[in-house]
């Protein structure tokens, strides 16, 4: 009887070996065909957004050549629009119509009973889901910053409490020489009421001036930081890329090279009404954006000026202190702290 119960449980277990090494044979298997298979929009996507990313570079770098991911980068890339915003055609104007174009400028100008200063709309498209806000005054919308720049970054909630603001969002970038993501150097040249704040030039970084002037226009160019206090910038971040440029299109070769990601964006139609766009990402229910999406949903909504703001794990958007969105960060809430933010007073 001894002997016989020992044959049955070596038989179980070389079952149970047979079965979990095929197993490991199917994963191993579907690892080599999707990393290295003929699929190359799997291959595309996986480097574009490991290599847009801070921390996770190695996510591609491991797994592929140097040669190889700069191929995949070079076509799939983003060629902006090479002017500048021109503000003289931005014209506001109030709306006393219900007949509307199509949905979405209905969408926009049917505003929300008893909120003349914005409205949140419901964005979904294939593959991802997030959130846009119109925003009606744009005099009210200003750049805030960490009050420990250069120190350490604030969690966004922080910000719109001290701030007393009623919409606050993700902005700029920021340096991050030891990976350590504590936002404490914005990137590039920061002007909040019209003073320069900061001015870090991080050479990894590329990007144009994305502000509010005086006259509350939203511009975009890439210029000196003396030619945008000329411009009269009142608020202004560096990044990008510009999406749409003087109601012109950027050309997209695949999908832009960023990948598919949490994303944040800002806009201004022709009628001084202010889009700001976050879409959530690397959840089941929402991967992400490529700048392809963000195009399309800009120019959906009447974008004529639109860029793209910092995304992945800095994409937040937080509404009467309420966060809106589903950051993906790994500090409180989701929310790491950060340099720059737009915010609506």
């Amino acid at each position: 009887m001894f002997k016989k119960k020992e044959k049955k449980k070596k038989s179980f277990l070389k079952i149970f070996i047979m079965i979990g090494g095929g197993f490991l044979i199917v994963i191993f298997s579907a690892f080599l065909f999707l990393f290295y298979g003929p699929i190359e929009s799997f291959k595309e996507f996986w480097i574009t957004t490991a290599m847009t990313t801070m921390n996770h570079r190695y996510l591609a770098t491991a797994l592929y050549s140097d040669e190889y991911i700069q191929k995949v980068l070079a076509n799939n890339s983003i060629i902006e629009v090479n002017e500048v915003s021109n503000p003289d055609e931005i014209k506001f104007r109030k709306y006393t119509t219900t007949i509307y174009r199509n949905q979405y400028e209905k969408e926009i100008l049917q505003r929300d009973p008893d909120n003349d200063l914005y409205k949140v709309i419901n964005i979904s498209g294939n593959g991802y889901q997030g959130f846009l806000v119109a925003v009606y005054d744009p005099s009210r919308i200003h750049i805030a910053t960490t009050q420990y720049l250069n120190v350490r970054g604030e969690s966004i909630l922080k910000v719109s409490e001290r701030e007393n603001a009623i919409i606050a969002m993700n902005a700029g970038g920021f340096y991050d020489p030891d990976w350590n993501s504590n936002g404490a150097i914005p990137h590039g040249t920061v002007i909040s009421n019209g003073e320069v704040v900061s001015d870090y030039k991080d050479a990894g970084m590329g990007g144009g001036f994305i502000g509010f002037t005086n006259d509350n226009k939203l511009i975009l160019g890439s210029m000196s930081k003396s030619e945008a206090i000329n411009m009269g910038y009142r608020d202004a971040i560096e990044f990008g890329p510009f999406l749409i440029v003087n109601g012109k299109r950027s050309f997209i070769k695949g999908n832009g090279g960023w990948g598919i990601a949490p994303r944040t964006a800002i806009g201004q139609r022709q009628d001084g009404i202010v889009l700001l766009l976050v879409i959530n990402g690397r959840l089941a229910s929402s991967l992400g954006a490529d700048m392809v999406d963000l195009c399309d949903v800009m120019e959906r909504y009447g974008a004529y000026n639109a860029a793209n703001l910092d995304g992945g794990s800095s994409s937040e958007l937080v509404i009467n202190g309420k966060i809106i969105n589903t950051p993906v960060a790994g500090g409180t809430n989701g929310l790491r702290d950060m340099s720059t933010f737009w915010v609506v007073k």
